[in-house]
């Protein structure tokens, strides 16, 4: 993997650059949708690449190990094969599902003991297995096991974890660099920066990382509930510890509005289920706001979604239709919303993208970020 940094925005901590892998190459500012069991939810691989322009996808690794299981997919020749996916994907490690799990798992020094959420079958993750399992699974760009805190966080539980993910974060490295990739493109390792909300532990965990020379470095912990001021000066003080020259990811973000803020201070990659979750819950994303097509409003409202968005929905169906399409059950209501909301995202990434390039970024987002603020602030549903 390489990246190449193309332009910084002088009025910001913007960045436009582009990242090169062996499935393509991918422009940042990027937006990755969430395919977490290797399939983006309502949404085909031939709409996701030739409609919504995804340039990468992110899966996760506990899921796609719990089914359908490295077996299944080595038999296939790794997941792009198995999905038919000929684009870049990067895994998630599973550490925040493990850590969702607060009642099912056991942490210890060197993993992970958990019980999985399907059938109560007792598993063990150890760096090392992560790294195992990702070979398996054959993604462009892995991610490390670490241990993802709650919010709010003890300060002294804060740093017991950030030191267990620093000393994981070198046997991820360790065990990345004595395996091969198995279907014949290369594989990057990102290290995942964590801290709580604590600028000291910040601060330890960046130059922890940085001593391991990763190929791209991560920010998690964040959008665990914490304000989003909070996590806007965590990201700003963190990136200022985050290499130049490598890919910065900001992970499990979010609203549109986080998106840009983040992307001001110096983020490059962003995954989120909140496109697709909301779509499927009739809550989209427009260039006015967020509106929920099952508001009685639009029941004779034959306009477009948005008249600003050329996506396949936008072009071709109503307010009126989709209304009627989530009220009367019916699962096309499921796609159209989700392409809708996909290309909301991307086009927003994309544009950021253009003006960081333009050097118009920090007028343009923050005219962006007030109308979406805005509503939602008047949206309580969403």
């Amino acid at each position: 993997m390489e990246f190449k940094l193309e332009k910084r925005d002088i009025h910001s901590k913007a960045r436009a650059g582009r990242i090169i892998t062996e499935h393509g190459e991918i422009e940042t500012p990027i937006f990755m949708p969430v395919g977490t069991q290797g399939t983006v939810k309502a949404v085909s691989q031939r709409i996701l690449k030739d409609e919504i322009k995804a340039q990468i996808i992110l899966s996760n690794t506990y899921h796609l190990y719990l089914r359908p299981g490295t077996d299944i997919l080595e038999q296939a020749g790794g997941l792009h094969k198995f999905m038919s996916w000929d684009l870049p994907i990067l895994t998630d490690s599973g550490g925040f599902q493990v850590y969702s799990l607060t009642e099912l798992r056991k942490l210890k020094s060197d993993g992970v003991e958990f019980r999985s959420h399907l059938d109560g079958s007792k598993h063990y993750f150890t760096p090392q297995k992560v790294i195992e399992i990702q070979r398996s699974i054959g993604s462009d760009i892995i991610m490390p096991l670490d241990e993802c805190t709650p919010y709010p966080c003890e300060y002294d539980y804060a740093k017991k974890s950030t030191e267990l993910t620093s000393s994981w974060a070198l046997l991820n490295k360790e065990a990345f660099e004595s395996t091969k990739p198995l279907y014949g493109h290369s594989q990057a390792l990102f290290g995942i920066i964590q801290g709580s909300v604590y600028k000291e532990l910040r601060e330890i965990s960046a130059k922890d990382l940085l001593k391991l020379d990763f190929d791209g470095y991560a920010i998690g912990g964040l959008a665990v509930g914490e304000p989003p001021e909070v996590m806007y000066d965590l990201v700003n003080f963190t990136t200022d510890f985050m290499p130049e020259n490598k890919p910065r990811y900001l992970m499990g973000v979010g609203r549109p509005e986080n998106i840009l803020e983040a992307i001001e201070r110096g983020v490059d990659m962003f995954d989120c289920v909140m496109p697709t979750r909301n779509a499927r819950n009739a809550y989209l994303f427009t260039s006015r706001g967020i509106v929920s097509m099952r508001n009685a409003a639009y029941k004779d409202d034959f306009s477009p979604l948005d008249p600003d968005c050329d996506c396949y929905t936008c072009r071709n169906f109503s307010k009126s239709y989709l209304r009627h399409l989530f009220n009367a059950k019916e699962i096309l209501a499921l796609e159209l919303s989700s392409i809708h909301n996909l290309t909301f995202y991307l086009n927003l990434v994309k544009t950021a993208r253009k003006k960081i390039l333009d050097g118009s970024f920090i007028e343009w987002k923050n005219e962006i970020v007030e109308i979406l603020s805005t509503n939602v602030q008047l949206n309580k549903e969403y």
